[in-house]
């Protein structure tokens, strides 16, 4: 949507019930929601129920988790919340026009360009795409994706992604290994020095999906490799994860 001029991740959220004369969270930006950085109290670390869990249990999953009060100054503190990513799938819904556009804009600037054939999309009672998670792909689709980014956001030398795109997507964000949208490596936090040790390389990043599906970018290796995981414990095999991106780099040389 950045290439299209639809939206920025420097521009101040376009959220009306945020605008309220007095209301603080009307400071948070669009790239505060992408990096998880919102200062909302949506934290997904409290069991067995927290806010993002229970965003699922309405209708509307954006319209509970905007009502969510500011708990941190924006930027200034990290938490992982799907809560926030669902308010960005407002964002996009409110920014092509509802949810049929939605779909076609979805298909027309990102799926039909990467020959992505099997994507199914999930929408909530309101008509706001599940942006968080429940986007079902075939494995060759989710290295096509990966493709997009391995080629700095190109596909047949068309420029999918505004130039800048990977590049912001996938640095770290405050002290964490979490960048925008993606994990990396590209940081200073002991899980990313782990992945690094286990033989994953220093500059890769992946997408994180529910049971172990990761789709991992390794520019350095010019390669993409998704796992379609099975995986229930907390950490989605993250070691098998490790074992394969090293066995398939050897296989490689």
């Amino acid at each position: 949507m950045t290439q299209q001029g639809l939206t920025s991740p420097s521009l101040p959220a376009p959220i009306p019930e945020w605008h309220g004369a007095g209301d603080p969270r009307h400071e948070i930006e669009v790239g505060h929601l992408m990096r998880m950085t919102s200062g909302l109290a949506l934290d997904e670390t409290d069991w067995p129920l927290n806010p993002s869990d229970e965003m699922f249990l309405h209708n509307d999953m954006a319209g509970f988790a905007v009502k969510a009060p500011l708990i941190a100054e924006p930027g200034k503190r990290w938490a992982y919340s799907s809560a926030t990513t669902q308010i960005l799938a407002r964002i996009i819904r409110e920014a092509v026009g509802g949810p049929e556009q939605t779909l076609s804009f979805a298909w027309r600037e990102l799926f039909d360009p990467l020959g992505m054939r099997s994507v199914t999309l999930f929408f909530d009672g309101s008509g706001t795409v599940q942006g968080a998670n429940n986007m079902l792909a075939s494995a060759r689709d989710w290295a096509r994706f990966g493709l997009l980014y391995l080629n700095d956001g190109k596909i047949g030398g068309k420029r999918i992604l505004h130039e800048e795109w990977v590049d912001y997507s996938t640095w770290t964000t405050l002290d964490t290994d979490y960048a925008a949208g993606f994990w990396t490596n590209r940081s200073e936090h002991p899980r990313a020095k782990a992945r690094v040790r286990a033989g994953i390389p220093r500059d890769a990043y992946y997408a994180s999906g529910n049971l172990g599906q990761r789709c991992v970018i390794i520019p350095s290796q010019h390669m993409v490799v998704v796992r379609m995981g099975d995986a229930v414990g907390p950490t989605g095999d993250i070691r098998g994860l490790e074992r394969l991106i090293k066995e398939v780099i050897e296989a490689t040389k």
